[in-house]
């Protein structure tokens, strides 16, 4: 039986195998829990994170879906100040709905190219 955790890491593996992040273009990976959402930029080369934030920097009580947009926005604006302008975006195995879709938008909106 196919759970939807062993679904998700089959679907993690395949696009781990195409996608690299290095230090001029890292890749942001999303981590999605049933209350937070985490987003960072990795250099897969060198196997450092250089910019992380997550939802639990954002003091404002909204819905889940705005919560990542304000992440998103967040990481972009880290990112900037790192000198970071674009990365390649991994969805980590979930969907590209909701909060993961959301916080890639905002990321744009932020200033960040993928």
């Amino acid at each position: 039986m196919v759970t939807k955790e062993s679904r998700r890491n089959k679907i993690k593996a395949r696009i781990r195998s195409r996608i690299k992040g290095t230090a001029e273009k890292p890749r942001l990976s999303v981590f999605r829990s049933n209350k937070q959402i985490y987003a960072q930029l990795i250099d897969d080369l060198a196997g450092v994170t250089l910019v992380s934030t997550s939802s639990r920097a954002i003091s404002e009580k909204v819905a889940k879906v705005e919560v990542a947009t304000l992440v998103g926005k967040s990481l972009a604006e880290k990112a900037a100040s790192a000198g970071l302008k674009t990365c390649v975006f991994d969805r980590n195995g979930y969907l590209y709905h909701g909060r993961v879709k959301a916080l890639a938008e905002g990321a744009r909106e932020g200033g960040l190219i993928f």
